[in-house]
């Protein structure tokens, strides 16, 4: 029988690939195939917006997170599933979960960077149905503020994200914290994703965390949240149907 140790040694030899050098920035990305058709080739998007030009967080700093820990990110995806394509029935177990947690934490990792960065830009000011609909789930759209910021500062050691989620089986809005890639809703829609790992911050701010908080408010693209939920909504009623 294997020992924890054992495989503790096997899942380092299958991550090893998240000490890569990341993966040349492309324009577009390109979906992989579907689960069990084989290794996809994923590639980064762009940055949607001109890091130059964002409020309180520097050029450096999101060329920097894009570049390193984003594209990083999506080039080991395509690494690991490769790999998992060479899994057959005699694979030994522990690799195959080795293999699977990886998996999931880069694919994570890449939507929820994604989402990330397609939601700054902005000019931080809450508009459109989804701010009244905060206001009526939270009370005011200022107590929604405040529980997502505090949130995102009580992951501010260092590693996690704070979301703000359509929950497909309620139908309510909800702001979440992981301490990392792997802890997410089962079933709902993220509508405004925060980084709360150091990459994200600590090279303007230190360890100084809320101040990016802060600095991210004032940058946040309420039009893409939006977008994002008007299309959360249609799913979730297309669920109930």
């Amino acid at each position: 029988m294997v020992n924890r140790r054992v495989f503790l040694q096997m899942a380092a030899v299958a991550g090893a690939a998240a000490a890569a050098a990341p993966a040349e920035t492309k324009v577009a990305a390109t979906p992989g195939p579907g689960p069990g058709a084989g290794p996809g080739k994923h590639e980064p998007l762009a940055l949607p917006f001109d890091p130059k030009k964002l409020n309180g967080l520097s050029e450096k700093l999101l060329v920097s997170h894009h570049d390193n820990n984003y594209a990083g990110a999506v080039k080991n995806l395509t690494k690991v599933e490769e790999e998992l394509a060479k899994v057959t029935k005699d694979t030994p177990g522990f690799l195959v979960a080795a293999l699977r947690e990886r998996e999931l934490t880069f694919t994570n990792s890449l939507i929820l960077h994604e989402l990330y960065f397609a939601n700054l830009g902005g000019d931080g000011k809450a508009a459109g149905s989804v701010a009244g609909a905060l206001g009526e789930s939270f009370g005011s759209m200022a107590r929604f503020e405040e529980l997502f910021k505090a949130t995102g500062n009580s992951l501010g050691g260092g590693s996690g994200w704070a979301v703000l989620s359509l929950n497909f089986r309620t139908g309510g809005l909800n702001v979440y914290g992981s301490g990392n890639h792997t802890q997410a809703l089962a079933s709902g829609h993220p509508l405004l994703v925060m980084d709360m790992y150091e990459h994200a911050y600590a090279m303007d701010y230190g360890a100084a965390a809320a101040k990016y908080v802060e600095a991210f408010f004032q940058n946040v693209r309420w039009d893409e949240v939006e977008r994002r939920y008007q299309r959360a909504r249609k799913a979730a009623a297309d669920l109930r149907a």
